[in-house]
Parts: structure tokens; sequence; C-alpha cells
């Protein structure tokens, strides 16, 4: 993979740098501030780009906004938002319109490197990777939403599972049911949130954004 860092603490930034260098991909630049990630895009192309949160020059929300900007500008490039914080509206709208290649971890729960390198191929590829806590600030955020107040605590926990990217198959090895169980729950959830079946839409995406939205 191609992929452009933006990092502004030096020596996260050469870490990640190394890690990616050794599994074999390609870090095309590496950057503190998110100007300097909007230009590396435009300027490299790559296949996903890493973002902090907090970067100069006051070090709030500068990198999600760049991270916005690279969504709505860059749309073939994957974004994975790597932070010590959640910010929940920014995430929300990263996961707003097409949700595919897009991650938001949390720098202190990401404990296994093969497991943040299998995030960011996930997402490169269009795929999702999402943080459970993540996932758990956005659904309490939007516990008001639409359909929301219909779903079991069960369903809940398999739409949570499905917003971090995960098949029915990896719901089921999560919450140690069968296919056929996960199967009837996600029906469920569909119907719920009227969201009926369609070749134009997908409903996985539609019924995750339903929660996410404030």
């Amino acid at each position: 993979m191609r992929v452009v860092i933006a990092e502004d603490a030096a020596l996260m930034r050469a870490g990640l740098i190394r890690l990616l260098e050794d599994r074999g991909h390609a870090v095309c630049a590496a950057v503190a501030d998110g100007d300097a990630l909007v230009a590396a895009v435009a300027e490299h192309r790559p296949d996903v780009a890493v973002v902090d949160i907090r970067m100069p020059p006051t070090h709030t929300d500068e990198g999600l906004r760049a991270a916005l900007r690279l969504r709505r500008d860059h749309p073939a490039v994957g974004v994975l938002v790597l932070s010590q914080y959640i910010e929940t509206r920014y995430a929300a709208q990263l996961l707003e319109g097409d949700a595919a290649g897009v991650g938001y971890l949390l720098k202190d729960r990401v404990a296994d490197v093969a497991e943040f390198a299998d995030a960011l191929v996930r997402v490169a590829g269009g795929g999702t990777a999402l943080d459970p806590e993540v996932i758990g600030q956005l659904l309490r955020a939007s516990r008001h939403a639409d359909g929301l107040a219909a779903l079991t605590p069960r369903e809940r926990e398999v739409l949570a599972l499905m917003a971090e990217g995960r098949s029915n198959a990896g719901v089921a090895a999560a919450l140690h049911v069968s296919g056929g169980v996960v199967e009837k729950h996600v029906a469920a959830i569909f119907a719920k949130l009227g969201l009926p079946p369609s070749d134009a839409d997908n409903r996985r995406v539609l019924a995750v954004l339903r929660h996410l939205r404030s």
C-alpha cells in the first residue's frame, strides 16, 4: 500500500513509518499538520491516510477537519483516524454518505500491531475499522435516533459489531452464536429501521449511519 501519515508527535510518527515499512508498505509522506496532510494526499494520491486528531496550530480538531476534506476531495483515499480522543460529532460526519474506507481507532486501545495493520489494510480496501469504544459513544450520543428505541439490547450489540466492519460470521464469532441467529437479528434491525432490500443501497451501512447520526 501507499500511505500518508499525519502525526505531530515525532516519536509516534517515526514508529508508524517503521511499522508500515517493515510490513512492506510505502510511506509516501509523513507530515505534522492538517494542511500538509491535504497537500501530501493531493500530490501522492495514496491508498490510505493515517490521521491524528489534534495537530498544530491549535491542537484541537485540525486532523479531523483535514480528514473531512480528504473524504470530500479524495473519496478514493481511505482515512484511518488514530487518536487518543473521541470526537463524536466529527466521527459521525466521517461516516456520513459513503462510509466505505473509514477507520477510527484509539491509540491507547491498539494493543496489537498486527490488529492495527489489518485495520489499515481493511480501510485502504474500502472497508471500515471502528474501535468499539468509539461505536459505544456514537450510539449513546444518538440513542434518540429514529428506530433505536425499538431495538433490543442484543440487536444493539449486533449493530455495534456491524459498525466495526464485521461480517455476519464475524458478529457470530464475537457473540458466540450461530450465523443463523445473527441473520435473524440483522433482518430484525433492518425491519425496525425501515430499510427494505434495495439494489441501490447498502442496508448495513445505512443501518449503522441511522444510529450514528445525532
